[in-house]
């Protein structure tokens, strides 16, 4: 017992502030890996994968079993180098969510007014509403950033203004375009029945529900994938959901959707155009001018 200590004590009087640092920075490495790795199915293959190591480290440190520490050491290379294959969709996923981070709010304008976003919003509340109140299934989606081009050329084009109406029929049961997201940019409709990636995440998994279909995991997908807004009104319930940023809402009504939705697209205040680099705003006159107050 006092030989550990010991040890550890002079483990201590070596540390100095690089090695802090060093411990920091690896800390913060695993911290993301499994931030991004959170709700996905490779949990439980990274599970499996730290109980194998750990498996293998005791069994060559503890055992004396020279041919088997051999095979190890000889197969360990090649393991290291099938990780990023193994867990190529989820490197993908955490490195656009990197590339988002570092480069959506780098450039932005603000071409609507909040009077006019206020007005679409309003507008998409009540068609959510009346959908709901008829169980008439519906996927929604708002685009903010990102371009959504890849949906939209996988539905039916439309470039029409949004209305009640034209929701409802598009989304009315055994219409032609009512199996499919409709993708929404500003206050038109850009696209009907336009088809979205499903969620690998397992956060519907762990939900006592059955409610939630290929809707919801559509809605998860693309925001995933995507800085976009997606509503979803369940065909079974009625319920009105909304995911965004890989998260899912549930159980709004009209008046809650309409400010969260007005919340997500408030335009940066005194800000007409502007680059965003590193928290500095900097105005680019004569890209869309208006006027402010």
């Amino acid at each position: 017992m006092s030989e550990f200590l010991n040890e550890i004590l002079f483990i201590f009087q070596r540390i100095n502030w690089l090695s802090v640092l060093d411990l920091v920075l690896v800390t913060l490495i695993f911290f993301t890996i499994l931030a991004l790795l959170r709700d996905t199915q490779a949990t439980i293959l990274l599970r499996g994968v730290i109980f194998l190591v750990i498996l293998l480290a005791l069994l060559t440190q503890f055992i004396e079993l020279p041919a088997f520490s051999w095979l190890i050491q000889t197969t360990l290379p090649a393991l290291l180098l099938a990780i990023p294959v193994i867990f190529a969709p989820e490197i993908r996923r955490g490195l656009e969510r990197l590339g988002r981070a570092g480069s959506s709010n780098l450039f932005r304008r603000n071409l609507a007014s909040e009077e006019d976003i206020k007005n679409t919003m309003h507008i998409i509340s009540i068609a959510c509403a009346r959908l709901s109140a008829r169980r008439h299934g519906a996927l929604i989606v708002l685009e903010r950033i990102d371009s959504l081009q890849e949906y939209v050329q996988t539905g039916v084009y439309m470039d029409a203004v949004v209305s009640p109406e034209l929701l409802l029929q598009i989304f009315y049961p055994n219409s032609p375009l009512h199996d499919g997201a409709v993708v929404i940019s500003g206050s038109r409709i850009l696209a009907a029945s336009s088809v979205l990636p499903l969620s690998a995440s397992g956060i519907l998994n762990r939900t006592p529900e059955r409610q939630m279909g290929l809707r919801h995991r559509a809605a998860l997908g693309s925001s995933e994938a995507s800085d976009a807004v997606v509503i979803v009104v369940s065909e079974e319930t009625g319920s009105i959901s909304v995911a965004q940023a890989g998260r899912l809402i549930r159980g709004l009504d009209s008046d809650r959707l309409e400010n969260m939705l007005i919340a997500l697209f408030r335009p940066v205040p005194g800000i007409v155009d502007y680059i965003n680099i590193f928290g500095w705003k900097i105005r680019i006159p004569g890209l869309h001018p208006k006027e402010e107050d």
